[in-house]
């Protein structure tokens, strides 16, 4: 007599298909990036890598606003991308004047917090397809998830209603990035894969997390030296270059099966957080 083994069925891979308007959108994908410090100048000229392979493929590419209120100090050169010619000048006027002059864009700063007062006073900066977090603390990322919330139910069908916010966060020598979106993303049925509209909020899935990491000391350098024994070197820029890495993904092939990441630059180890 026979007996017939069943095999567990092979599960599939999660995957988020991307926001179609990525892909082919009719005007430039507006992003938002929040913060003008070590992640976010290097996070900025990654930007602007991404928009000249983008409208080298014939695609809109993309338009970046800078949100910063800070000036540059002495303490940010090296480990931030600013010279000493710049130290006294608002960080994001400085950077989108260099990236417009390098690369021919019209890119916008705006030399203000990311907040409720000022998206009240000029809604239209909270209209953004990307939002990019560059920031110190938690209180920052909890308002902006609250922005986000705010402004996604408000506008149902703006071209730049907000639909992706990428965040980042680090400590000395290690930091991660994480993927969200601010509402579900509609998506196309597969046999192959389990489609993910929604990837949870930074804000949400990590809270307990993130309110332990607030106890750690934030307060400002006031040199060179004293920067680089709380942030290495490479810290910042490493995270730019793989956080730019999955929106280019994102980009060019239309889906993810990675949604952020944890790095730990001391031990170069890298561990992907999938999707689902």
């Amino acid at each position: 007599m026979k007996t017939t083994i069943k095999l567990p069925k092979a599960q599939k891979s999660c995957v988020h298909i991307a926001e179609p308007y990525l892909l082919n959108p009719t005007n430039p994908v507006v992003v938002n990036l929040i913060g003008a410090g070590g992640t976010g100048s290097s996070m900025l000229t990654a930007l602007a890598r991404v928009n000249y392979a983008l409208t080298a493929l014939n695609h809109a590419g993309i338009f970046v606003r800078v949100f910063d209120d800070d000036k540059v100090s002495i303490a940010n050169r090296g480990r931030q991308l600013f010279t000493s010619s710049e130290v006294g000048f608002q960080k994001a006027v400085v950077l989108v004047n260099r990236i417009n002059r390098f690369f021919g864009t019209n890119w916008k700063a705006v030399p203000e917090k990311y907040d409720v007062q000022t998206l009240s006073e000029t809604p239209d900066y909270g209209l953004a397809t990307i939002t990019i977090s560059c920031v110190d603390t938690v209180a920052a990322r909890f308002e902006i998830a609250s922005i986000l919330e705010a402004v996604t139910t408000r506008n149902h069908h703006y071209r730049s209603r907000p639909s992706y916010w990428m965040d980042f966060g680090n400590s000395q020598y290690t930091g991660q990035v994480v993927l969200s979106t601010t509402r579900d993303i509609k998506q196309p049925a597969s046999k192959k894969y389990k489609v993910v509209p929604n990837l949870p909020l930074v804000t949400t899935e990590f809270k307990d997390l993130l309110i332990v990491s607030e106890m750690s000391d934030n307060t400002p350098s006031c040199s060179i030296a004293e920067a680089l024994e709380k942030q290495d070197l490479f810290i910042n820029s490493a995270l730019a270059d793989l956080g730019a890495s999955l929106l280019w993904q994102m980009f060019r092939e239309g889906m993810i099966f990675n949604r952020g990441f944890f790095l730990n630059l001391k031990e170069f180890r890298t561990q992907p957080l999938k999707v689902g």
